[in-house]
């Protein structure tokens, strides 16, 4: 049976985009989890009238949440990861889920090759160098081309697809590692991390954050990379084993790094804040004004047709 959509309770879980809220809470019931002081006692009081969760990369709909809600229906993330909703928990008490995707994906690839670029020609360091005065005392030190470089690329999905074509627009080879082969496509497939670590220059880390994928990127794989290697990362901060990264970097083990996302945001390792071979973005790979709308109308799609009972636009679960 269709419901009233002004009679359905969305919670928000945490702030995300102006325009989001605006439209939801034209459309729905609007809770919004952050502004009361007390998570305990938000429950007590509006647990029954929540049918649906918004969530993100920062806090999305775990277990906890899931059994406080006697009444939800679907999760709504306003991302594409999926890494901070309980899966399982939605499937056992029949939950739907719905995600992102598509939306984000030239964002966050034109992100990637933004990041390879800067890390590879310095151009933050560079910056600051015009910036302090310091060109009339001499040039910018030498850097390193990106075009014709080799690039493994972990993950190809449909951002990891979307960066392989923008870096062969680039003159690069392009390796790869997924769960298992893709068929119809030119590029170099590697079952293994470590083996495509070590036959490429960039690596650039773009899959889902699962519990077998995290700290995918380790020490191993970080050492086949090598001193002269770039590792990119714009897919979840703990895919990378953070302490391990800073180490090599401290120790030239490693070249350098371009990073979007850490493993505990927005905290950042004091370790890579005076480092001029590291590129920091404060988790952005998707933020544009576009964007941003495009998730948030995708978001918005999916739960008006939850409760419309019509099909899911992106369905998870």
């Amino acid at each position: 049976m269709a419901t009233k959509l002004e009679d359905v309770g969305v919670l928000m879980t945490s702030p995300m985009s102006s325009y989001l809220e605006q439209e939801l809470n034209n459309r729905f019931k609007l809770f919004k989890l952050w502004e009361s002081p007390s998570k305990t006692q938000f429950l007590d009081c509006y647990a029954d009238s929540i049918l649906a969760v918004v969530g993100d990369t920062k806090i999305g709909a775990d277990a906890e949440l899931i059994e406080s809600l006697p009444h939800l229906r679907i999760v709504a993330t306003y991302s594409v990861g999926l890494d901070k909703i309980d899966l399982d928990k939605c499937r056992e008490k029949g939950i739907r889920v719905a995600n992102t995707p598509d939306v984000l994906t030239d964002d966050v690839s034109d992100t990637a090759i933004g990041l390879a670029l800067a890390t590879l020609r310095k151009i933050c360091a560079c910056d600051g160098f015009v910036r302090s005065g310091l060109w009339k005392y001499g040039d910018f030190q030498l850097c390193s081309k990106f075009s014709g470089k080799s690039v493994g690329i972990i993950g190809l999905g449909r951002i990891g697809s979307a960066i392989a074509k923008r870096a062969e627009a680039f003159g690069c080879t392009i390796g790869y590692n997924s769960r298992s082969k893709k068929h119809n496509i030119n590029y170099t497939y590697y079952s293994n991390v470590v083996d495509l670590a070590a036959n490429c220059q960039i690596l650039i880390v773009s899959c889902a954050l699962t519990e077998e994928t995290r700290h995918i990127v380790n020490r191993d794989v970080i050492g086949a990379l090598g001193p002269k290697g770039i590792l990119i990362n714009i897919g979840r901060g703990a895919l990378v084993d953070e302490p391990e990264l800073i180490s090599a970097l401290l120790e030239d083990r490693l070249a350098g790094a371009g990073l979007d996302v850490f493993e505990n945001e927005p905290v950042v390792p004091e370790a890579l804040l005076g480092l001029d071979n590291v590129v920091l973005l404060s988790h952005v790979g998707s933020d544009t004004v576009e964007t941003t709308k495009g998730m948030a109308d995708l978001v918005v799609a999916n739960l008006e047709a939850c409760f419309l009972n019509k099909p899911l636009l992106t369905p998870v679960v």
